[in-house]
């Protein structure tokens, strides 16, 4: 392929062709890239670099070439005074069994390559560095024996080799690099002596080969004890040890014995061999639990991953998250990240196989323990400073309602305190949707919703869990989303950041901000990446009707509605959709037992009753955000039937904060304006809305009309929010100003909220999480509706009797005055739902309503 005429085509030796025709049924190879022609330039000749010295190497690059159609490394280079194989390798390794490396390989064939270039100045030489892996990952077939002799950092003898070759030769990788040419490196050099350009030329292939090993099977790590010494020796872990001896009055050789009783109890022991074990096992769990797993996105994760420390940011919904992303990372060629894991999890037994596996672990609360504390967040500096990818879950905890949880920056904030100690490689947050058909924690996730004490971990409550084995848990999704870089973030709200102090305790002003807004736009970026499931489609239609049934055609339509929202107004372009159509939703969701069939002479029934309904909520709100504009625009016309265009749209912009802060929406309130209009045009489309007067009033169908009970069905998705909201304004507003703290405020709503429940019988759990209440209560706070008082009791404005008075719109009278009866009051007790005395009555909201259109029909009519 080359038309330099120093190149001469030659023969193989015979010895040379006897092995590569003996090794050839071991060895199956797979080329990265697959046509690895299109990284070459033309007219220049090649010369291959691999990273280790042997025959072995040797004839699996020959083999490789020769399918790619690339030319041979055994062609001959004419070089200074010899001629010589168009390869080389960067160490030479000598003996037989165990082998001894000579890093100084690659010096004398640079030096030669670099001197031809020196003698003809019309002569390029082109170095393509390949990376040779056998066994990176050993399938499930594949037997344990295998895993010992996979791939990893070890220099290995010729008899090692041979063994790997023979057990995992048919998982064979071959890399190859874009070349490089050395007539450029050769101008760039500024006058380097040819043996100081030698010396960079090796030293930036060695890092090349390292950077490429540590994406494909992961950083060369130090032993544990190695990673302890370096945090016990820094300086900050130095003062807290000197600072705990002073204080407690022990001798400092006690202080340190504790220091690193910690550092041990954080520090992950990460083993490939053991990897790639627990990765042979998953194999087989996997498919005995689940009917598939896929990925989407992951190409862009992966091309926007090199050079960045990554960390992984998914959402957290079972314990299966970390070991599902882990082994489908592993399984795609990329290294597993180290997981942050609750101390809880390091159970006998099973602790030390999950530190082998990456994971470090740390406490609940550091809180009362500073020495805990700087350990764990050196640790983590160790773990930034060396490039060792990341994972843990902001929420803090798994989410018992199928909704993100309100984050918890703690260890954004010591990944940030990390990197700008050593800014080295810029930091990419990699959020993850993990997506799933059926969980194995549904029922104490139901049960602890309901008031049940959270069991704790144990070894026996694990032996008693196996019994979920047993079940098929449908389809699971990895959908990665958008990444985060943090260094644009920084220079937006610090330009000046990289100035910044050094020190490990530096805490600037902004830093609490930028933590903030970072956890907030990670959540925002899961749920932009979400998977539309089967069964998300058939929760969002089942639980919006009152027994938890419909009529199979209005169940099937109900779904094409769904789905056709989702594909028309696409929430982001990383939300996958289930290709099922409805006929298929439905019969898969019989097959996963999620629904029934009643048969009917008149028509078939589909129903979820009991704890199915009471599960299936958690599914609902896995894309509850994804239904937020059409739930809110469906939502006023439940008590309406005609409405202005402007009110819909004014309305939807004094509740979208409130909205945007339970589901993470990516829009701000004008954004969400335009949602609600496109999502009118949608339902005008459809014929479920229609528009009169130039498209400034909306009117509904009658009742008992198909698109009214559409409507209905999208409502209620969110209805459950909106009386939550209605809940706690009212038990404010009916209490006083001045009366209640926030703590007690968020009693009273829970118990009202229940007991509601009770009387309604809701089957949706999170009704009453004080969590959400608490988040409302928040976000009251920050658009400055609601402040505390000197005496720590709430105050707000009149603006929140305004909003008791818009609820009137969503909610229909016997909810409201169901929640009025039940919340309880104090001595400020007021009727919240009593009339002006200039109101001549309200017959019913849509009357209300069909006044306001009337009005501004004639306004428009006659402005003046």
């Amino acid at each position: 392929m080359s038309a330099d005429p120093h190149v001469h085509v030659a023969r193989s030796p015979w010895w040379f062709k006897l092995l590569g025709r003996l090794l050839e049924p071991w060895v199956r190879i797979k080329r990265d890239p697959a046509e690895p022609t299109t990284l070459l330039k033309s007219g220049a000749a090649v010369c291959y670099a691999i990273e280790r010295d042997g025959a072995s190497d040797a004839l699996i690059l020959e083999r490789a070439c020769r399918e790619a159609g690339l030319p041979s490394p055994m062609q001959l280079l004419e070089l200074p005074g010899r001629r010589r194989r168009s390869v080389f390798s960067l160490s030479r390794r000598h003996g037989w069994l165990f082998g001894r490396t000579d890093a100084r390989g690659p010096k004398e064939p640079i030096g030669q390559l670099i001197r031809a270039l020196e003698d003809d100045p019309q002569r390029d030489i082109q170095v393509v560095p390949v990376s040779i892996y056998v066994g990176r990952a050993p399938n499930r077939e594949s037997g344990w024996f295998s895993v010992l002799f996979a791939e990893n950092w070890l220099v290995v003898g010729r008899f090692r080799r041979m063994l790997a070759l023979l057990l995992n030769g048919r998982d064979t990788v071959v890399h190859f690099s874009a070349p490089v040419s050395l007539r450029s490196v050769l101008a760039d050099s500024n006058g380097l002596s040819p043996e100081r350009l030698t010396r960079k030329i090796a030293r930036v292939l060695r890092t090349h080969f390292r950077r490429i090993r540590a994406a494909v099977i992961g950083p060369d790590l130090s032993h544990r004890r190695t990673v302890v010494d370096a945090v016990l020796n820094t300086e900050p872990v130095r003062d807290a040890i000197a600072a705990t001896a002073s204080k407690e009055n022990i001798t400092l050789a006690k202080a340190q014995r504790r220091a690193r009783d910690f550092a041990l109890e954080i520090a992950a022991d990460y083993s490939h061999p053991v990897v790639r074990s627990t990765s042979f096992l998953l194999s087989n769990f996997w498919n005995k639990l689940y009917d598939g797993i896929a990925m989407h996105h992951f190409d862009k994760a992966r091309a926007a991953a090199p050079g960045h420390e990554v960390v992984y940011v998914p959402c957290h919904r079972s314990h299966t998250d970390y070991l599902l992303l882990s082994y489908q990372l592993h399984y795609s060629g990329v290294v597993p990240p180290h997981i942050a894991a609750g101390v809880n999890l390091n159970l006998p037994g099973v602790g030390p196989i999950l530190r082998r596996g990456g994971a470090f672990f740390l406490r609940r609360s550091f809180k009362g323990n500073a020495m805990y504390s700087v350990v764990f967040n050196e640790y983590l500096a160790q773990l930034v400073d060396r490039g060792v990818p990341l994972e843990y879950f902001i929420e803090g905890g798994r989410s018992r309602t199928g909704r993100l949880l309100a984050p918890r920056a703690g260890m954004l904030a010591m990944t940030l305190r990390a990197f700008l100690r050593a800014p080295r490689r810029p930091v990419l947050f990699q959020p993850v949707y993990i997506g799933y058909e059926k969980l194995m924690e549904g029922k104490s996730y139901a049960g602890e919703l309901s008031g049940k004490p959270k069991e704790k971990e144990s070894l026996l409550g694990l032996i008693r869990g196996l019994k979920v084995l047993r079940q098929r848990y449908g389809h699971v999704t990895l959908n990665f989303g958008e990444p985060i870089l943090l260094t644009p973030m920084l220079d937006a709200v610090a330009p000046d950041w990289r100035v910044t102090t050094a020190e490990h305790d530096a805490k600037p002003e902004w830093m609490s901000h930028l933590v903030d807004d970072l956890a907030e736009r990670i959540q925002v970026n899961i749920n932009r990446a979400a998977d539309v499931n089967p069964i998300n489609l058939l929760a969002l239609a089942l639980l919006a009707t009152p027994k938890h049934a419909m009529a199979e055609n209005d169940l099937l339509a109900q779904i094409e509605l769904t789905k056709s929202l989702f594909q028309e107004l696409p929430y982001s372009d990383r939300v996958t959709i289930t290709p099922m159509n409805p006929q298929g939703i439905v019969a898969y969701g019989e097959q996963m037992g999620w629904i029934r069939r009643v048969r009917h002479p008149l028509g078939d029934v589909l129903v979820t009753e009991g704890e199915q309904a009471v599960l299936l909520s958690y599914f609902r709100n896995n894309v509850l955000h994804l239904n937020a504009a059409a739930a809110w625009v469906a939502a006023c016309f439940l008590n309406n039937r005609r409405m202005s265009r402007s009110s819909v749209l004014r309305l939807g912009k004094l509740i979208y904060p409130f909205i945007q802060g339970e589901l993470f929406l990516p829009w701000d309130q004008d954004g969400f304006a335009n949602e609600v209009q496109e999502t009118i045009e949608f339902f005008v489309r459809r014929g479920i809305l229609e528009s009169s007067s130039e498209g400034r009033v909306l009117e509904r169908g009658p009742g008992q009309d198909d698109g009214a009970y559409q409507l209905r069905v999208i409502a209620r998705s969110m209805l459950q929010a909106f009386e939550r909201y209605y809940i706690a304004i009212a038990a404010l507003v009916k209490n006083g100003p001045h009366t209640m703290s926030s703590g007690e405020l968020e009693t009273a709503c829970t118990l009202t909220a229940q007991r509601l429940g009770l009387l309604n019988e809701l089957s949706a759990p999170e009704f009453f999480d004080k969590a959400l209440f608490r988040g409302f209560i928040q976000k009251l706070r920050e658009v400055k509706v609601v402040w505390t008082d000197e005496a720590g009791k709430l105050d707000f404005s009149d603006a929140l009797e305004d909003m008791v008075r818009d609820a009137r719109v969503i909610l229909a009278r016997e909810v409201r005055h169901s929640i009025l009866k039940i919340t309880p009051g104090g001595e400020n007790e007021r009727d919240l739902d009593a009339r002006p005395p200039d109101d001549p009555g309200e017959t019913s909201a849509e009357s209300l309503h069909d006044r306001h259109v009337a009005n501004e029909e004639t306004r428009h009519k006659h402005p003046l």
